[in-house]
């Protein structure tokens, strides 16, 4: 795909999402909003993969950390032809395979089944090092959110891929600045859901032994060259830190916090896709 159908395919995304989550009446938008362009980056130029043959050995592997956003992978995965579009409206229902949170043993494209935060950098290790040990070159990748990186054991992870020098793992922080709950602050519930902006991830992963790397996780041109040059050998394991805005794309949604997780009724549907119409690239 060109740069402008990836970014195309970052807002068909969002629609996507939109559509299923009212179907469902819930499920998680903020942070599938901020991740459109990352994945349709990922899905549709940078990840060696093969939708006919999901479970092809050489394939490279992807774990979506922030389990939470599963819609959008969701929608990723249909729209790059692992299963039928159709089936997006059946998100969240019982029976269905398009669950709340990816689980890796009922849909295809799914490498890992990931719900609790903090805990998809772990196998992603994991992978890495068996590509090592298999004599394989895939590389495995890890979308992670910022809030999940409270977690210690993310940090017990970036340790031990440092440790291997697993310079074919690559996570990816979804850096937009919310989380559905903060730290209690004077300042009000909605301070609080804000990250402190002053605190440098990049610091924090390097003084992890990773090799950082920054770019803007809306542009699609800055995203591909980024993840490019994740893929050089290092000897080091490589972060992405990709700076996004929570809700991107529809204008009451951005830099919400609210819009995490929530229902919405027919006018807001109608409205956001009108946006998201609107501006969705030539």
């Amino acid at each position: 795909m060109t740069e402008g159908e990836i970014a195309r395919m970052g807002n068909e995304i969002r629609r996507q999402t939109l559509r299923a989550v009212f179907h469902a009446g819930a499920g998680h938008i903020g942070g599938v909003f901020s991740a459109a362009e990352l994945l349709a980056a990922l899905y549709f130029s940078v990840l060696r993969i093969d939708p006919s043959k999901p479970q092809w050995p050489d394939r490279d592997r992807f774990i979506l950390s922030k389990g939470h956003a599963a819609i959008g992978l969701y929608a990723t995965l249909a729209l790059r032809g692992y299963f039928s579009v159709a089936e997006l409206a059946t998100f969240d229902a019982i029976d269905s395979r398009l669950q709340g949170h990816p689980d890796m043993t009922k849909l295809p494209g799914l490498d890992m089944s990931t719900g609790s935060l903090g805990q998809g950098l772990s196998p992603g290790v994991g992978m890495a090092l068996g590509a090592r040990y298999m004599g394989k070159e895939f590389s495995t990748w890890v979308m992670l959110g910022d809030g999940e990186t409270q977690e210690g054991q993310i940090w017990e992870a970036a340790f031990a891929a440092s440790r291997y020098e697993l310079d074919n793992l690559i996570a990816i922080l979804d850096w937009n600045h919310l989380q559905q709950y903060g730290w209690s602050t004077e300042a009000g519930y909605a301070a609080s859901a804000r990250l402190d902006p002053s605190v440098d991830p990049q610091a924090k992963w390097r003084a992890f032994g990773w090799r950082v790397l920054e770019c803007d996780g809306h542009d699609v041109s800055e995203i591909l060259k980024t993840c490019q040059a994740a893929l050089e050998r290092s000897g080091r394991p490589t972060v992405i830190i990709a700076r996004t805005t929570k809700g991107k794309g529809v204008s009451f949604m951005e830099n919400e916090y609210a819009w995490h997780s929530r229902p919405f009724d027919a006018a807001l549907l109608e409205r956001a896709l009108a946006e998201l119409n609107e501006a969705t690239p030539g």
